[in-house]
């Protein structure tokens, strides 16, 4: 119902309570025997009684208000309308409808009695949108599906002032009291009342709710919680400029990427600050905490909607089960097993080498999953006795290998560790699982495996031949274990990736280093890493490669730009941009396919498969008998043999400072090697 529609049936019911409190007064004062001259003399009162009321209730702004979100204030407003409107109505029935001598005026406690009728009345009229908000939201009446469900329970104080922001003001002490920061907020319904709602209730943050803008047109013109609506997006530019706005918070929290980049596209003309308000879920997954409205982050911006998988329905195959997680103490490692935790596992083991990285996750499991057993083990996935020693232990039915070298410069100066742990660590862990029976095995890659122009692609991609050559072994010996690999593009957040790097940068005052202005990166986000990794164990029918839609690619100098002006400043004015050149090893745009890789579509419509892929037997068979005999972890040198060896066509794009490293200048040609350089070792590869 628009919002005519909506004044118009308040405006009838309140001429039904105002003049049905008149009579409820005179129906209580006489017992309800009224006698006939007081019910003439009010019929006579009751056209201006009725008038002056409604007028007064359309200047008090009763009219003008969205009661869903009535508080207090709301509360204040009727109590002050209604008793103007009844000293109105007594003023003019003693000076004018009822002068000196006149015949049977009314008694004068009908008044007081008129007066608490009409509060309730009109109270109870308003105040019944608010209650059937909140049964709506408690789940109890479902008129609408809503998106703010729960966060009237879940969001006590959740505004925190930024460093840049008003930490200098907090901290004044003497002298004239500073400015209020004058704040425009986008989107008046369920976050936009809860920003208002918490700025009213703490001014102590020194923060001044103006107005509102809000795409819907039959707001416009509307108060919530008394601050105006006072527009729609296309606004934002001039109400900056008229109301000198400081900051402007986007308070829709489930509204797709596309919308948040359009909405940060008009305000970075503005000068104004830029905050968003968390959604639910990062709530749930502590992304954010509850007393905090965060700054916009690039994940905001990279205009698709994230992917949300229903976990709860496809990762019921681990309840119950003894889950393995490499890695566990990295960004990915960790996150999988806080998500694998909720689903009570019989045994959840976390290997990693990391000391500190293990530590941490083994004590934030312990105190937020006290019912999960979730043993840690310090271990090399490189150590064979080690690795068989823990699969002999605990018999993981469920193995996720997420431990890895990805540091792509990193690894173009130190190709021997590369091989080491991405190729050799992998093949320990897959064939130990095949060995114990472990039933799934999902491999964690990346995009930079397709047609690899790095040492860290070109492993990752041998790592994916490995697991696919023992998904073969174990279906022609009719074995219980299926392997399957996942490709991520970039994950936003993990521990060095661009976006930690650049505001790092900005924090120093620059420059922000970008390598080419034209190169481009498929981006995705913890969670959906993640989701994608639980998905894949719950698809895997044994040889699949899976691989997330990610949208379109984002270009890496859009992204500094962005994190610039949110950051308040102003790229290549306040913080610098130096393009620096391509790194070696690196490519301007990744892909997600090989061209020999036929691409299949799960049940899940952001989902897909690559077979068929460039995955040679012989080729992998030979590859594991190298590794077997050690070539190719001593030195940089067998690395890159072996590595060119196995992808013909594949250039060491590296300028390496190893010692025992040839260098090769970035004029040089990278090798091409041929398969006859690497000798082929006469004995077997072990029976698995």
């Amino acid at each position: 119902m628009g919002r005519r529609g909506t004044n118009l049936i308040f405006c009838i019911l309140d001429i039904f309570f105002v003049n049905g409190a008149y009579l409820g007064a005179l129906i209580l004062r006489f017992d309800a025997a009224v006698p006939a001259e007081y019910l003439a003399a009010y019929l006579t009162l009751a056209p201006d009684a009725t008038f002056l009321t409604i007028v007064t209730f359309y200047f008090s702004g009763l009219y003008r208000k969205m009661w869903r979100y009535a508080s207090v204030r709301e509360i204040y407003a009727i109590l002050q309308a209604v008793t103007i409107a009844n000293l109105l109505v007594v003023a003019v029935a003693y000076i004018l409808v009822y002068p000196s001598g006149a015949a049977s005026p009314l008694p004068r406690s009908i008044y007081p009695l008129a007066w608490l009728l009409n509060m309730a009345f009109v109270g109870a009229s308003r105040l019944s949108s608010r209650s059937l908000r909140e049964m709506e939201l408690n789940g109890t009446l479902a008129l609408s599906p809503g998106n703010g469900r729960g966060w009237g329970r879940r969001l006590k104080e959740f505004f925190r002032v930024s460093p840049r922001g008003l930490s200098r003001e907090n901290n004044h002490t003497g002298g004239p009291a500073p400015r209020r920061r004058r704040v425009l907020i986008v989107g008046a319904g369920d976050a936009g009342a809860m920003v208002v709602r918490e700025l009213h209730n703490h001014p102590s943050l020194g923060f001044e709710p103006v107005g509102f803008v809000d795409d819907d047109p039959r707001k416009k013109g509307l108060y919530l919680l008394d601050v105006p609506i006072l527009g729609d997006r296309h606004d934002i530019p001039r109400l900056v400029k008229e109301l000198r706005v400081d900051e402007i918070i986007i308070a829709m929290p489930s509204v797709p990427g596309r919308v948040v980049r359009e909405l940060v596209e008009i305000a970075k003309t503005t000068g104004a600050r830029l905050k968003t308000v968390p959604g639910i879920y990062e709530l749930i997954n502590g992304r954010v905490s509850v007393n905090q409205i965060r700054e916009v982050q690039v994940e905001d911006l990279l205009g698709r909607e994230p992917v949300q998988l229903d976990l709860e329905e496809i990762a019921s195959y681990l309840t119950g089960r003894v889950v393995l997680v490499t890695g566990a103490g990295g960004s990915i490692g960790s996150e999988l097993c806080r998500q694998i935790a909720r689903f009570r596992p019989a045994c959840l083991v976390m290997l990693d080498h990391s000391e500190n990285n293990l530590f941490e996750i083994e004590s934030e499991l312990l105190e937020r999953c006290r019912g999960v057993d979730a043993p840690a083990e310090l271990a090399d996935v490189r150590d064979q006795a080690k690795v068989e020693q823990i699969f002999e232990k605990y018999r993981p039915q469920v193995v996720f290998h997420a431990a890895a070298h990805k540091h792509v410069p990193m690894m173009e100066r130190c190709p021997e560790q590369a091989v080491a742990n991405n190729v050799l660590g992998t093949y320990i862990t897959a064939g130990t699982a095949l060995r114990f029976q472990s039933e799934i095995f999902v491999l964690v890659s990346t995009d930079k495996a397709v047609r690899p122009r790095s040492v860290m692609g070109a492993t990752k991609r041998a790592a994916e031949l490995v697991i696919q050559y023992l998904n073969e072994k174990s279906r022609q010996g009719n074995l219980r274990t299926r392997f399957a690999a996942v490709r991520f593009g970039n994950v936003l957040g993990s521990r060095g990736s661009v976006i930690p790097i650049f505001k790092r940068q900005i924090a120093r005052g620059g420059p922000v280093t970008v390598t080419h202005p034209e190169m481009v990166r498929y981006f995705m986000t913890i969670p959906e890493a993640v989701q994608l990794i639980i998905q894949a164990g719950a698809l895997a029918r044994g040889g699949e490669i899976f691989v997330l839609d990610m949208g379109e690619p984002v270009k890496i100098l859009d992204l500094a730009r962005d994190l610039i002006r949110l950051s308040g400043l102003v790229p290549d004015r306040d913080i610098e941009i130096k393009i620096t050149g391509i790194r070696p090893g690196e490519k301007l745009k990744e892909e997600l396919f090989t061209p020999q890789e036929e691409r299949t579509a799960t049940k899940n419509s952001r989902i897909f498969i690559a077979r068929n892929g460039d995955c040679d037997p012989g080729l992998a068979a030979t590859l594991l008998e190298h590794l077997d005999l050690g070539f190719g972890l001593k030195t940089p040198e067998e690395a890159l043999t072996l590595l060119g060896w196995l992808f013909p066509g594949w250039h060491a794009a590296q300028g390496s400072v190893c010692p025992a490293a040839p260098a090769l200048s970035a004029s040089q040609p990278a090798r091409k090697l041929s398969r006859e350089q690497v000798p082929v070792p006469s004995c077997p590869l072990d029976a698995v």
